[in-house]
C-alpha cells in the first residue's frame, strides 16, 4: 500500500500534531482545573475543525503540486474530507461512552478535561500503530477488506438493536479486572492519580477514570479504523483523517455532552453509516462507491438523525 504524498508533508503533519499537542499542554496548565464552558467548547471545537480544513487544502495543493494533475488533487482531498467526517460522527458514540464514565464515578467537570487530553494522547499513539498494522494487511492480504466489512455490517447492525438502551457500566468486565488488579480509593485526591490512607499507597477514582477511557478508545478503533480503509487504501489519508480527527475529541466532548439529550437518536445513525461502509467495503470488488456518494450518505444520515432527534425531543419528555 502506498501514498503519492511527498515526504515533506509527512513531516510537516507530525511536526502539527507535535505542536498542537504542545500548546494544548501548555494552556492547559495554565487554565487548571476548571469547568470548561460551552462557549469555550465550541471556540476550541471550530479552532480544530478549521486546522482539519487547512491541512486538507495543503494536502490537495501538495498533491496536484506533485502530481499535476487537479483531479486526482480533488479525489484525495474529498477522501480526506470523508475519512475525517467518518472519524467525526463515530467519535459520537465514543463520547457518549466516556460521558457514562464521567457521570458513573461523578468525576468533577473541572477533572475531565485533563483526563480526556491524556487519553487523546493515548488514542494518537494506539491508532497510529493499528493504522499500520492494518493498512499492512490490506496490502499482503486483500481479502483482509471482506472480514473489515462484515465486522462493521455486523456492528453497526448489534449498534442499531442497542441503541436507546441503558449500558451497565458496574457489571462491564473491564471495570471488574481493573478493581481486582489495583486497590482503588473512594474519593479524589485532586487531580492525582494514587492517594494514602491508613498508611496505604490506593489508586484515586481518576486513574480508573483514564484506565476505562483508553480501553474504550481501543473498542471504538476497531470499528472506526477498518471504516476509513473502506473510503481509501491511502496510508497517509487514513493516518491523518483518523488524527485530526482525534485531537478535536476533548472540545469536541464538552460540545456535545451538553447537548446530549437533544441528539438522543444519533446512535441510530451512526450504526446505519457503519452498516453502509461495511457493505461498501464487502462490495468493493464487484461496485466501487464513488468517494462524493460515499460522502453525500454520511452527512445525509447524520442531518436526518440529528433533525429527527430535534423534533422528536419535546415528545420524549412529555411522555416521560
Amino acid at each position: 500500500m502506498s501514498t503519492i504524498a511527498p515526504l515533506w508533508l509527512w513531516f510537516f503533519f507530525a511536526g502539527s500534531v507535535v505542536v498542537a499537542l504542545f500548546v494544548d499542554f501548555v494552556v492547559l496548565r495554565k487554565q487548571g482545573a476548571h469547568e470548561v464552558s460551552v462557549k469555550e467548547a465550541i471556540n476550541w471545537s471550530l479552532v480544530w475543525v478549521a486546522l482539519s480544513l487547512a491541512f486538507n487544502g495543503l494536502f490537495w495543493w501538495a498533491i496536484k503540486d506533485t502530481t499535476g494533475d487537479v483531479t486526482v488533487a480533488n479525489t484525495k482531498a474529498l477522501e480526506f474530507l470523508t475519512g475525517y467526517l467518518i472519524e467525526k460522527s463515530l467519535a459520537v458514540d465514543n463520547i457518549f461512552v466516556f460521558l457514562m464514565i464521567f457521570t458513573y464515578f461523578s468525576v468533577p467537570a473541572s477533572y475531565q478535561k485533563r483526563v480526556l487530553m491524556y487519553g487523546i494522547i493515548g488514542a494518537i499513539v494506539l491508532r497510529t500503530g493499528m493504522i499500520l498494522v492494518g493498512g499492512w494487511l490490506i496490502a499482503e492480504f486483500h481479502w483482509v477488506l471482506y472480514i473489515f466489512g462484515a465486522f462493521l455490517l455486523l456492528t453497526g447492525i448489534k449498534m442499531w438493536w442497542a441503541a436507546g438502551q441503558e449500558p451497565d457500566l458496574e457489571s462491564n468486565p473491564a471495570l471488574k479486572l481493573l478493581r481486582k488488579t489495583m486497590p482503588v480509593s473512594k474519593n479524589f485526591d485532586g487531580e492525582k492519580f494514587f492517594t494514602i490512607e491508613n498508611g496505604k499507597k490506593l489508586a484515586t477514582p481518576l486513574l480508573l477514570v483514564i484506565a476505562l477511557v483508553g480501553m474504550t478508545d481501543v473498542i471504538f478503533a476497531v470499528d472506526s479504523i477498518p471504516a476509513i480503509f473502506a473510503i481509501t487504501n491511502d496510508p497517509f489519508i487514513v493516518l491523518t483523517s483518523n488524527i485530526f480527527a482525534i485531537l478535536g475529541l476533548r472540545a469536541m466532548y464538552f460540545l456535545l455532552a451538553a447537548m446530549a439529550t437533544k441528539f438522543h437518536l444519533l446512535s441510530y445513525g451512526l450504526a446505519v453509516i457503519l452498516a453502509f461502509i461495511g457493505t461498501k467495503m464487502i462490495l468493493i470488488d464487484v461496485y466501487k462507491i464513488p468517494v462524493m456518494v460515499s460522502l453525500g450518505v454520511v452527512v445525509g444520515i447524520l442531518a436526518i438523525t440529528m433533525i429527527w432527534s430535534l423534533k422528536t425531543a419535546p415528545k420524549i419528555a412529555e411522555e416521560k
